[in-house]
């Protein structure tokens, strides 16, 4: 019983984080590197995603990168392994334009931090990708 109200905690917790970020998973996209060169550049592949559906990320790996999806009206704004300094700067050039996301890198000890820039969300990849294997059996003793 220990074990199964364990993982009903985990799998509340992984519905609170997953609440908290700007969209659920089932009905989101994102428009990451190779869309952007598919589309051939940031304006592009956002004015498509546009058509699609409106509110969905951009990922961007610069400030410069970041300016163009501004100038191209883009609602969320990725920021991918931006330095601390760079999310600052970030968050200051976007003055509550779209809504900003830090991705790429981050765990535990970078949470505060990265929060403190002004970021309005932040992504950790770790919730999933670094998760341990559980070994459960369910043996009944008759």
């Amino acid at each position: 019983m220990i074990v199964v109200t364990a993982l009903n905690d985990v799998f509340a917790y992984g519905d609170f984080i997953s609440r908290i970020r700007h969209t659920e998973t089932f009905d989101t996209f994102q428009i990451k590197e190779n869309h952007i060169a598919a589309c051939g550049g940031i304006a592009q592949a956002i004015n498509a995603a546009h058509q699609i559906a409106p509110g969905k990320p951009v990922e961007v790996e610069s400030l410069e990168e970041l300016r163009e999806a501004l100038e191209a009206g883009a609602d969320i704004v990725m920021l991918d392994e931006l330095s601390l300094e760079d999310m600052r700067e970030a968050v200051r050039l976007t003055a509550g334009r779209a809504k900003l996301e830090a991705s790429g890198g981050i765990n535990d000890s970078t949470l505060r931090v990265i929060a403190e820039t002004g970021v309005d969300y932040i992504s950790l990849g770790t919730l999933t990708k670094d998760v341990k294997a559980v070994d459960l059996s369910m043996r009944l003793a008759l």
